[in-house]
């Protein structure tokens, strides 16, 4: 399957969403490669991640901060990309951040 080249896609009229749901899911893969794909590194598990071991970024950092001062946690800035994740998910779980809202 071949893709627009990006002067294609510059140049053709934008169209509502909706108005073709399949080309609008193709659009999305396009856009965003990893939507719709299970086996994707967005599901993997962090201690396979090839990166694991490296710092923990500032996005996790400043992310794990509030959460664990919303858990009442204490913060351990020397974790790693996979050991921050990790804790991230066990303090959402803690929280209720991160998890899906029920309508009531």
């Amino acid at each position: 399957m071949s893709h627009p080249s990006r002067e294609d896609v510059e140049t053709q009229p934008r169209r509502e969403p909706g108005a073709n749901p399949a080309e609008d899911a193709q659009r999305t893969l396009h856009e965003n490669p990893k939507a719709g794909e299970p086996w994707s590194n967005r599901d993997k598990d962090p201690d396979q991640w090839t990166t694991g071991g490296e710092p923990m970024t500032g996005a996790q950092a400043s992310y794990l901060k509030t959460l664990s001062e919303e858990a009442g946690e204490p913060f351990d800035p020397g974790l790693t990309k996979a050991e921050a994740s990790k804790r991230i998910d066990e303090l959402q779980a803690k929280t209720g951040r991160g998890q899906p809202r029920h309508e009531s």
